[in-house]
């Protein structure tokens, strides 16, 4: 039955009378608000008109980046550019000595070498290589494979002169899928692109054989379950508002024809699929069936993790 004392909210005192705890800034905490630490910000939709403009003609740019650019490099990643193994594997065939440097085995860790210097693996002498990215526009009735048993075209194909280094498709489409697909001799970048702990962020733009009805697609928003587990688009919405049959949807799920499947599960057939963004990468300015180098900018993005 007592009554509460009341106290004067100043910024000497809270509500219950205690005097507020300071941050290490030395500012005041706000009244019933919990602090936040690494607080991930809201990501943006990535679906916007231009994703799907018409392609127009460009002319693909050379951008090399270099493998050495001079001074010294790690024995690992030597041995990782030469397509050997990855860094990590590197390090078990440097203790176990099956590699030799200027002619001696070395079995230390962390060994650097010069520009110059001869690596030996299994008796031959080993070329780092420099890292190749070619971004292709994908056609149709093209397979995702280094070789094809059938003899159909495929993507090595159509950028067999971008390079002669070896590279390989990151991640796989359909033959009948069109739009982005990168190819790089970076197992590493290729490894991370390709790993759904990273969640790569991708847009297709779908074409259906009836028009998508609005309470379907809030279903996909919100999340189904298909047979290999529960799937939600991270957007989804209409390409036109006058067009139904036309859909943009963002996911970042690696499954096996995901999006054909989602769109099937609730009795919708999917015509044409053109993956127009990957992480980061758009096909604007790039026509079907072409390729480019790319560019510094895209590069370095990539490196530092921007997937999304």
């Amino acid at each position: 039955g007592e009554q509460r004392p009341r106290f004067n909210r100043d910024k000497n005192y809270n509500r219950d009378g205690q005097r507020p705890r300071f941050n290490r800034q030395g500012d005041q905490r706000p009244f019933n608000k919990k602090p936040q630490f690494n607080k991930r910000p809201k990501v943006q939709s990535e679906i916007k008109p231009e994703l799907f403009a018409n392609e127009e003609l460009t002319e693909p740019s050379g951008n090399w980046p270099e493998a050495i650019d001079g001074g010294k490099m790690r024995l690992n990643r030597y041995i990782a550019l030469a397509g050997i193994c990855s860094r990590r594997e590197a390090d078990d065939l440097i203790k176990n000595g099956l590699v030799k440097v200027n002619g001696e085995v070395v079995t230390e860790m962390g060994v650097c070498l010069n520009k110059g210097d001869k690596v030996e693996y299994e008796g031959r002498e080993l070329q780092a290589e420099r890292r190749v990215y070619v971004l292709l526009n994908k056609p149709k009735n093209c397979v995702t494979t280094t070789d094809d048993p059938e003899e159909r075209t495929t993507v090595m194909d159509i950028v067999a002169d971008a390079c002669d280094e070896r590279i390989y498709p990151v991640g796989r489409l359909d033959r009948n899928t069109t739009g982005l697909l990168l190819l790089t001799n970076d197992g590493e970048l290729a490894e991370k692109l390709t790993h759904p702990r990273y969640e790569v962020r991708k847009i297709y733009h779908v074409h259906l054989d009836k028009e998508v009805m609005p309470d379907d697609l809030r279903k996909l928003g919100k999340g189904i379950t298909l047979d290999d587990g529960p799937i939600a688009a991270d957007d989804i919405r209409f390409v036109d508002n006058a067009d139904h049959t036309q859909v943009g949807i963002q996911i970042h799920s690696g499954r096996n024809r995901i999006v054909r499947r989602m769109f099937e599960h609730l009795g919708y057939n999917v015509e044409k699929l053109d993956r127009v963004y990957f992480a980061g990468l758009t096909k604007l300015g790039l026509p079907r069936g072409r390729w480019r180098f790319l560019t510094d900018t895209e590069l370095n993005r990539l490196r530092a993790g921007f997937f999304k």
